[in-house]
């Protein structure tokens, strides 16, 4: 693969850099029309069904077609297929965006846009996550992936949020134009990173049914992998519940917080924060305490998150444990995506990527349809009650992680041997 990238080369250097302009718009963009669909959406309904619902249609093309786009991303250039992603998202959030200028927008456009931009979200992330190998060593991944996700977090939680809200209230439409100029600019930042980023491909055809089962195969067969699947599906399944009818609970004068749209921006901005520092010091914080033993601060981290609202409608206390939640899911983020990547060969990395997610990020919609469906049927608190225990249950599994097990499976990739 040619991606200008010397292996001796200690430093990140100016490709990867590039990536992280193009991510850094792209996941600004993303924050930006998130956030502000719900805050459109509660403009047409206040039914929880409807508004979490939205969420689950954006969020269900990782459920029914994340392994047929890890195949294909084995077989694209990676670099291309962001930019058309990239190109099918400005479109999708555009469409809407002059409709509600023109005085016809409705719940049902949003909900278009909604699954638009999902379809290409599978195509862009997946993409991305595979991507990253080929710019920088392997021995740096814990390090490129901190300064990424910090960039990625900082633009789409923390500097979203508060621009959503803020464009929202001054205009509805002014939010979904935003967000679609900010893609297109993301599409220039990757045109100018140089190189091809189609994974060789050694051996006969296959078929993309082969190759699915190929890269589902690589991490039912590897514990590690498989267990952190389990771990990260568990935790989507019940953040995803509460993030679907948050703003329900903190948006409006009927609402537990009674905050304004503005305020509901920054209190997620909190949570990123949180994942911002959290980015930044990872590299340390694994190196003092262990990638295991951060693994559990995130667990730990994700209980608060989601069972807090449940306890106290004081903002102080919910900030602050937004706030640590965001530090600690950061350090779990980090030390999950590096060590599939250090365990991943290059032509997998699509299939292995997209698996991965169907498992951990499949529970989203699921997610998302119960915190609705709950909400609806025992009330908005309810849900984080519920999902607390869900988070908690992730204990569970979480045990089976130790930093030997991590080494030694990163070992049998290096030596070329199966776990």
């Amino acid at each position: 693969m040619d991606n200008g990238v010397c292996p001796k080369d200690d430093r990140l250097g100016r490709p990867f850099w590039t990536l992280v302009t193009s991510s850094g718009l792209s996941n600004l963009a993303d924050g930006i029309f998130k956030v502000a669909l719900p805050l459109v959406a509660i403009r047409y309904t206040r039914s929880p069904a409807l508004v979490a619902g939205i969420e689950l249609v954006r969020s269900l093309p990782w459920l029914v077609g994340s392994l047929h786009v890890g195949a294909l991303v084995d077989r694209l250039d990676r670099r291309r297929t962001m930019i058309w992603a990239n190109v099918e998202r400005a479109g999708f959030v555009a469409i809407p965006a002059v409709a509600i200028a023109a005085g016809s927008g409705s719940l049902w456009l949003l909900y278009v846009a909604a699954v638009g931009t999902g379809v290409s979200e599978v195509f862009y992330d997946t993409a991305a996550q595979s991507i990253l190998p080929a710019l920088v060593p392997r021995s740096r991944l814990d390090r490129a992936n901190g300064r990424l996700y910090a960039v990625e977090l900082g633009a789409q939680e923390f500097a979203g949020p508060p621009i959503a809200g803020a464009l929202v209230a001054v205009a509805l439409a002014m939010s979904f134009a935003t967000s679609a100029v900010l893609w297109v600019v993301a599409i220039g930042a990757l045109i100018a990173l140089r190189g091809g980023f189609r994974p060789m491909r050694d051996g006969p055809r296959t078929t993309i049914r082969a190759d699915i089962h190929e890269g589902f195969r690589f991490i039912v067969e590897r514990p590690v992998l498989r267990t952190l699947a389990l771990m990260v599906g568990m935790s989507n399944l019940a953040s995803s519940a509460v993030g679907a009818i948050l703003v329900l609970f903190a948006v409006g004068s009927d609402s537990a917080l009674e905050l304004t749209e503005a305020q509901f921006g920054i209190l997620l901005a909190v949570l990123a924060a949180g994942g911002l520092i959290g980015g930044l010091v990872a590299e340390r914080v694994h190196h003092r305490l262990g990638r295991a033993r951060s693994l559990t601060l995130g667990v730990l981290g994700m209980i608060a998150y989601v069972t807090i609202p449940a306890i106290t409608t004081n903002v102080v206390v919910l900030a602050a444990v937004f706030f640590a939640g965001g530090v600690t899911t950061m350090l779990w983020n980090i030390a999950t995506v590096s060590f599939r990547q250090r365990v991943t060969p290059d032509h997998l990395l699509g299939r292995v990527n997209s698996s991965f997610r169907l498992v951990a990020w499949g529970t989203r919609p699921l997610g998302a349809a119960l915190g609705g469906l709950l909400g609806q049927l025992f009330g908005v608190r309810s849900v984080f009650a519920l999902m607390g225990l869900v988070a908690a249950a992730v204990l569970i599994p979480n045990r089976r992680i130790t930093e030997q097990a991590l080494t030694d499976a990163e070992q049998k990739r290096q030596s070329g041997v199966s776990d």
